[in-house]
């Protein structure tokens, strides 16, 4: 079994899961606890939570599924204007058919106008995007192309850790061999190259590595990468010929003060030749994440850099096998890529609405990092973007004793006891993989302000008891 099979144990948060609906149910029966409804942070979905969808969007979809609600003038002109079009580039004038493969024409170019003015008028091609039913979608069929199953010796991915569960495991199901480089939790959760050196190394024996695999902003860990370090990673990457596979739907999630999202696309572009234009590059963004938080809409992209003609062929073929992406989530990147104009009707309300969002999650993101920090057993490092708070807590000797006698990771038995007696669902650290004695815990963070200071009252009363009750 592979180090990170160890650490990302799904069958973890399956467990935490279960526990809470069966905790959910006895609430709806009347049975008695100390809190009246279970918090669950444990995923990145804002909705969930109780954030409510901008208006713009949900207008928009709304018009595109029902038609006939721009008949009359409940609905902003150019929200109907904005329906008309979409309708206009789908098939039937109908959201419910069919559309190409790779997306719709038109919004797939938006998306490359979208990338264009992010990175400060670095071109992006249409030709080189697709979009598909989520960023993970995308990146588990790059995965496909990288990974050579039958190959000896196998393929190698070169994976951070910590690290959201899906992509090693989708790495290891299609025969690959998952190679973890470790991030520097005691400098904010820093990429330190002489990190991936290593990992590279401790590979050259059981596997040949292909890619390299990094999440910026981070989940869980909530770190920006500087430009200093993406260019150091560029060369890395070059060196080693390896391919980048850059994670970056938590872009517009940024909450440190003098802080930006860049991507490595731009940093690519700025460094010149021989980079610019040889390291193969796959970027990823989605409509789930950030402001739009539309998860279940299911619409991210992929747009691909440098690739060699003979390989775009076959990447052409491997995606056309997927069929066409939801005509919903594609409608969401649309929105999330062209949202209102100043001038524009709904513009007052959508740039109110964000700014919130904002200010909000900027306020959450203060708060748990002064309440935690001020907490014994708690360590948060700087939380600077992306979704998630992932604390180290720190475990007693008796706590993790006790853990091991009912059979669980220590942070699993602390997440349980936290449901149990605090009502608040959160997920372990050993779900993302983390140094040997090391614990954590990952919550997300984009809440509305009330939700997230009842979760901290509640787990600052829950854990000076647990502390109490294992020192």
């Amino acid at each position: 079994m592979s180090v990170l099979q160890e650490n990302f144990k799904q069958t973890e948060m399956t467990t935490l899961t279960e526990h809470a609906c069966r905790i959910k149910e006895m609430l709806r029966q009347g049975v008695e606890k100390p809190y009246k409804y279970v918090i669950d942070v444990s995923w990145g979905d804002p909705h969930i939570l109780g954030v409510k969808p901008l208006t713009f969007v949900r207008q928009v979809l709304a018009a595109c599924f029902y038609p006939q609600l721009m008949d009359g003038d409940k609905l902003p002109v150019d929200v109907k204007q904005r329906a008309q079009k979409l309708l206009s580039w789908c098939e039937g004038n109908s959201v419910g058919s069919y559309t190409n493969t790779p997306g719709i024409t038109e919004i797939i170019h938006c998306v490359a106008h979208f990338i264009t003015q992010r990175d400060g008028g670095v071109p992006s091609d249409p030709d080189n995007i697709w979009i598909h039913s989520g960023s993970q979608w995308s990146l588990a069929n790059m995965l496909r192309m990288l990974v050579n199953s039958e190959g000896s010796p196998r393929s190698g991915v070169l994976v951070p850790v910590p690290c959201h569960g899906t992509t090693p495991l989708s790495a290891e199901f299609l025969g690959a061999v998952v190679v973890p480089y470790f991030l520097d939790e005691e400098h904010g959760w820093e990429l330190q190259i002489e990190e991936l050196h290593r990992a590279l190394e401790s590979a050259q024996q059981v596997c040949k590595p292909v890619a390299l695999y990094v999440i910026n902003p981070g989940n869980p860990t909530g770190h920006i990468q500087s430009r200093g370090s993406m260019r150091e990673v560029i060369r890395f990457v070059l060196e080693k010929k390896l391919f980048l596979l850059a994670d970056e739907v938590y872009q517009n999630c940024i909450f440190a003060e003098n802080t930006e999202f860049v991507s490595y696309k731009r940093v690519l572009s700025d460094m010149g030749p021989p980079f610019s234009d040889t390291l193969e590059l796959a970027s990823f963004h989605s409509a789930s994440k950030g402001f739009l938080g539309e998860c279940g809409l299911r619409g991210g992209y992929v747009e691909l850099v440098n690739i060699d003609p003979p390989a775009m062929k076959f990447i052409q073929v491997l995606f056309n096998t997927s069929g066409c992406p939801p005509v919903a989530g594609q409608i969401a990147l649309q929105l999330m890529a062209d949202p209102p104009k100043p001038g524009e009707p709904s513009y007052p309300l959508y740039t109110n609405e964000i700014r919130h969002l904002s200010s909000t999650w900027l306020g959450n993101m203060k708060k748990v990092e002064k309440v935690l920090n001020q907490l014994e057993g708690f360590n948060c490092q700087p939380i600077k973007g992306g979704a998630f708070a992932f604390p180290r807590v720190h475990l007693s000797s008796k706590a993790i004793q006790k853990a091991k006698e009912v059979g669980m990771e220590p942070d699993t038995f602390y997440c349980v006891k936290l449901l149990e007696d605090a009502g608040v669902l959160v997920s372990p650290g050993c779900m993302y993989g983390q140094k040997e004695g090391i614990y954590h815990i990952r919550f997300c963070i984009l809440t509305p302000e009330d939700t997230m200071e009842e979760l901290l009252r509640r787990m600052s009363g829950f854990h000076l008891q647990f502390m109490k009750d294992f020192s």
